[in-house]
């Protein structure tokens, strides 16, 4: 059983999901886009003075980076990639998600 076994939507979707978290990524560790962060973007002014803002545009942007090329990945070889592979993908994203969270609270942070 592959990937596409289980696919039950068009591809169209995954590749549109896929652009735009591109997009938002490239944004994201270009340094620009801190509003597109959750929580950072309703902080107080106090709050925000304690992060680096462009560390963690970068931080959360490759993370995020991480994500779509796992889409794209699964995406593009879902004829010859095995169904558990699905289980891999959502094991990766839960570890990236972890890794963001502990890379914006400690390096991310300014000394």
């Amino acid at each position: 059983m592959t990937l596409s076994d289980m696919s039950t939507g068009p591809d169209w979707i995954s590749w549109v999901t896929a652009a735009v978290l591109l997009l938002l990524s490239l944004v994201l560790i270009f340094g620009k886009g801190s509003w597109l962060i959750a929580g950072y973007n309703t902080s107080t002014k106090e709050e925000k003075a304690r992060y680096d803002e462009k560390k963690l545009c970068r931080v959360v942007g490759i993370g995020l980076l991480v994500i779509t090329i796992l889409i794209m990945v699964s995406t593009l070889l879902q004829d010859i990639l095995p169904a558990f592979f699905a289980y891999i993908t959502i094991g990766i994203i839960v570890l990236d998600c972890a890794v963001i969270i502990i890379l914006s609270n400690t390096i991310c942070k300014k000394r």
